[in-house]
């Protein structure tokens, strides 16, 4: 599964161009733009699933650093700023990393 198969490829390529500048992402934008914040609870998982590279069950700081490039490879990698700044903003019981429930509030809210 790919993350172009929940969300449309424009709108994947317009949330990356808003936030090319270095500590110029907000995760709440992006999910809004990209079209993440209107989804299904169950298309949000999707999501996170592909976003959870080593298969955890969770996004840990290391994945968020990369994860522009999961929407496009062409994309950037987030500073070490705005990865703890997106860790900080959803990690809801401070244990170091997003869980799902943890991304689904975020990217729904």
């Amino acid at each position: 599964m790919s993350l172009s198969s929940i969300l449309s490829a424009d709108a994947i390529a317009t949330a990356i161009k808003d936030c090319q500048a270095p500590e110029s992402f907000c995760p709440k934008k992006f999910f809004q733009v990209c079209g993440l914040a209107k989804k299904s609870p169950q298309d949000v998982k999707k999501v996170f699933s592909i976003l959870d590279n080593d298969g955890s069950g969770y996004i840990e700081e290391e994945e968020l650093k990369f994860f522009l490039q999961r929407f496009s490879s062409a994309a950037r990698v987030l500073t070490d700023t705005e990865t703890k700044a997106f860790l900080n903003a959803a990690d809801d019981d401070s244990d170091g990393r997003i869980g799902v429930e943890e991304f689904q509030a975020m990217a729904l809210s």
